[in-house]
């Protein structure tokens, strides 16, 4: 391993890792968490959805007989993550401009590695240490979905995959994605286009009556994807729309949903032509589900006891997204989601403060001694 934090963060994110190639990173931190002194397993997740492989998953047996506790991140980056060009300036690291750094999440896997190798290095003792490793969450938390819970022995512990180091994530909503496919008819466009019904025509129509945005301080809901149409001078017969909805209430949950789903229901009921009506196919599907701590469960009072001995700002807050921590917590585990410091991800002007790095790793060493106190 690298000699200093820095070093070693570097060295993880110049390895390419988008999401379903995550092996290369994979293999890297699985020798480094050997070399530590941890057990090494693999899962199938990779068979089901179809990367190159299975989640990761480590465990340090402890000095202190106690559960073991855990930290999870994730092993892939969002597209563009090839060939990234990291550079350390002024206070900072950042990329040369042309891709993603990769703090989402190399920074939680860095600074959890870092953690337990300085631990491991001073020879204290410690509760056990569980580490997971998934894949393929940036395309929809598919390798926490696919999880062998058979190998996981914590009930509690930390997602490691928000941004100011200190603030704890507590909260987080359910998401619905929603597949719309309108058929229209095909006809010519200067022609015959009286014979013709537009699917986009429907479309528009549909989303024109929609409320979208921020429903309430608990709902939102987006239409982001719409595609259609061959060339200009046909009538397009198909439409084809990708939405969602999320809430951290289920029963608005339902009724934005629904309200979305009837909004193309009753657009397609205006358009018909002599025995010909349209018609709009829909595939809706639940992503993950909501999920609310008590400042009193475990993981959120270590957390804050950790900030507090480190100067940090302590802040708990509800979430507007989804991550591993929502499949985790439906799994019945209480799962806090932790900052890294990670700023303006997904985007090509990523980076990470190296104070924000080296908090990130502190926090981590001072959640596992807070709780390895007998």
């Amino acid at each position: 391993m690298k000699e200093t934090l820095v070093e070693y963060f570097i060295s993880l994110i110049t390895i390419d890792s988008e999401s379903k190639d995550e092996k290369a990173i994979a293999m890297k931190i699985a020798d480094d968490l050997k070399s530590l002194g941890a057990e090494i397993s693999f899962d199938n997740a990779n068979e089901k959805i179809g990367s190159n492989v299975g989640n990761l998953y480590a465990y340090l047996s402890g000095d202190i007989n106690k559960e073991p506790i855990l930290f999870c991140t994730h092993l892939d980056t969002v597209v563009p993550g090839k060939g990234i060009k990291p550079i350390v300036k002024d206070d900072r690291i950042i990329t040369d401009g042309t891709t993603i750094l990769g703090a989402d999440d190399k920074s939680g896997i860095a600074e959890v590695i870092w953690a337990v190798k300085q631990i491991k290095s001073a020879n204290e003792k410690h509760a056990p240490i569980e580490l997971l490793f998934t894949i393929s969450e940036e395309i929809g938390l598919l390798g926490a979905k696919n999880i062998d819970h058979s190998k996981l022995k914590s009930k509690f512990g930390y997602a490691l995959d928000s941004h100011e180091v200190g603030q704890l994530t507590i909260g987080a909503p359910s998401q619905n994605s929603m597949k719309f496919t309108i058929h229209g008819k095909e006809s010519h466009a200067g022609g015959e286009p009286e014979l013709g019904i537009s699917a986009i025509q429907i479309a528009a129509d549909a989303i024109s009556k929609m409320k979208l945005g921020r429903i309430d301080d608990e709902t939102t809901c987006n239409v982001g994807i719409i595609k259609g149409g061959t060339a200009t001078n046909i009538i397009p017969k198909e439409v084809f729309i990708k939405a969602e909805a999320r809430s951290h209430d289920p029963i608005k949950l339902q009724n934005t949903t629904d309200n979305i789903k009837n909004a193309f229901i009753k657009s397609v009921q205006k358009f018909k032509l002599a025995d010909f009506r349209a018609r709009v196919d829909s595939d809706i599907k639940l992503e993950y589900s909501s999920f609310k701590l008590d400042k009193n469960d475990k993981c959120v009072q270590l957390a804050e006891k950790a900030s507090e001995k480190l100067g940090l700002t302590t802040n708990t807050v509800i979430g507007g997204g989804g991550s591993d921590a929502n499949i985790l917590n439906a799994q019945g585990l209480k799962i806090a989601i932790a900052g890294t410091g990670m700023n303006s991800v997904h985007t090509v002007n990523e980076y990470i403060k190296l104070k924000d790095l080296e908090n990130g790793y502190l926090w981590v060493t001072e959640v596992i001694r807070e709780y390895s106190k007998v």
